[in-house]
């Protein structure tokens, strides 16, 4: 045999060792990167999920936010009509009251009777005065009561829809 033929079979030899060793590095490298592009889309996707849900639940604390207002709202109105229907209550009440001393005062010829009217009238009167200033204290106390209570609720459902959906 000649040492040609000898050493072109030794090229072939290490030439098909070579290729195959190339085509193995890169098999390997595609699978690789086929698994990195696996890992990177799955934490894509995961991250794309995750960003979801935060949205979903920060639209869902701005609902019962929203929520809460438009209840605190609606009872803010209920308390002023209520508060309209006490103060006119009130007021006729007061109307009764300086009918009452205006109508104790009764011109009468008795000076006894007439001093005595008087003195019923300014008692009238003061009690009247007393009335009115207790009706008018009294309703400023139950409107800042209702402001106060209402304003609470709001607190306490706005921190229960927040901590009811922090915790899911």
């Amino acid at each position: 045999m000649s040492p040609w033929v000898g050493l072109a079979a030794a090229v072939v030899l290490v030439a098909s060792h070579w290729g195959a060793y190339e085509h193995g590095r890169s098999v390997e490298q595609a699978q690789a990167g086929q698994a990195s592009a696996q890992r990177d889309s799955g934490d894509r996707l995961a991250e794309v999920i995750g960003e979801r849900g935060a949205r979903q639940q920060e639209h869902q604390r701005a609902q019962s936010q929203e929520e809460a207002r438009a209840h605190a709202y609606e009872q803010h109105q209920a308390a002023n009509a209520d508060a309209a229907g006490a103060d006119a209550a009130g007021q006729r009440l007061r109307n009764e009251g300086a009918k009452l001393a205006a109508a104790v005062s009764c011109p009468g010829t008795d000076t006894a009777a007439v001093a005595r009217g008087q003195a019923a009238t300014r008692a009238a009167m003061v009690l009247s005065d007393l009335l009115a200033r207790a009706d008018a204290r009294a309703g400023e106390l139950a409107k800042a009561y209702d402001k106060a209570r209402i304003a609470g609720e709001q607190c306490q459902r706005e921190y229960d829809a927040l901590s009811s959906t922090g915790q899911r």
